[in-house]
């Protein structure tokens, strides 16, 4: 019994180390919430689900160590649905991030974002007016566009260098327009239209603006560009939540066979007695 219970206190403990990680890709959602992806409600559910592995991790670790039944008995329920929403949460997450990707562009190093390869939830979460409003808003505070100028010489970069440039998806669906437009790169910021005859079919080509403070902020590629973003950061921290869902698993199992021993101990059955035999009259004999 004293190996089971020590054997479920270090699993815990080594629960309690991994928690960090899932709080800290909260902690980093958080920040790129602030700065990139500006999907303030989506760190959240980490950060929640970290603390909450934390303080179960404690109660197992003293409850193993001091072979507390109570605390045992609550660790296993509590523990149990920690897994359940882990679970939901990690389905959750590779379900509205399974589809959408950057397209390849000829001659480019970075890639286009069409908001129609995108489908689910999250698209609908970000493309609605009223969310769009708040994201755009917090892209433009940022500065993601206006950091992504460069100067070679003391002179803004060509563009057969910007073509070779490898832009995050926000750069690339926010800060210039759709490269099927076909206008003409003169800066970072500054793109001269063709004819409106030369135009192809999208509507994003008419919504760029030079104007530093409009862009392509209102594209769908925009939208797109935000909608890959995030997927790249979902997909991160759920590997780390994957992780460490197994070995809760393997830790909640080691849990109910020290809770089983806490309960023979407390019954005073000695180890490997069931209570059928210790329950049978002493002048039985076989």
């Amino acid at each position: 019994m004293r190996t089971t219970n020590h054997l479920i206190g270090m699993l815990n403990f080594l629960t309690f180390l991994l928690s960090i990680p899932i709080l800290g890709g909260g902690i980093w959602l958080s920040t790129r919430a602030n700065n990139t992806d500006c999907m303030r409600f989506l760190q959240w559910p980490v950060i929640v689900i970290g603390v909450a592995i934390m303080i179960v991790s404690i109660a197992g670790f003293a409850g193993a160590c001091y072979r507390n039944t109570l605390l045992m008995y609550l660790y296993l329920w509590v523990m149990f649905l920690i897994i359940v929403v882990l679970i939901g949460f990690v389905i959750f997450a590779y379900v509205v991030t399974d589809k959408g990707s950057g397209r390849s562009v000829p001659n480019r190093a970075y890639k286009d974002y069409y908001l129609p390869d995108y489908s689910g939830w999250l698209k609908d979460r970000v493309a609605s007016d009223e969310y769009w409003r708040k994201i755009s808003s917090c892209i433009r505070d940022s500065g993601a566009c206006s950091n992504s100028g460069r100067v070679v010489g003391g002179y803004p970069e060509s563009a057969e260098m910007y073509y070779l440039r490898k832009l995050s998806s926000i750069e690339s669906g926010c800060c210039k327009p759709p490269s099927e437009c076909g206008f003409t790169y003169v800066n970072e910021t500054t793109w001269n239209p063709v004819s409106s005859g030369m135009m192809v079919n999208n509507r994003d080509c008419i919504r760029w603006s030079n104007d530093q403070e409009q862009r392509c902020y209102n594209c769908n590629s925009c939208k797109a560009g935000v909608l890959a973003s995030l997927r790249k950061s979902w997909r991160k921290v759920s590997v780390i939540n994957i992780v460490v869902l197994i070995i809760l698993i393997i830790v909640y199992v080691v849990a109910c066979a020290a809770f089983r021993n806490n309960r023979r101990m407390d019954n005073h059955e000695q180890y490997g007695e069931t209570r059928m035999e210790k329950s049978r009259p002493s002048w039985i004999r076989f």
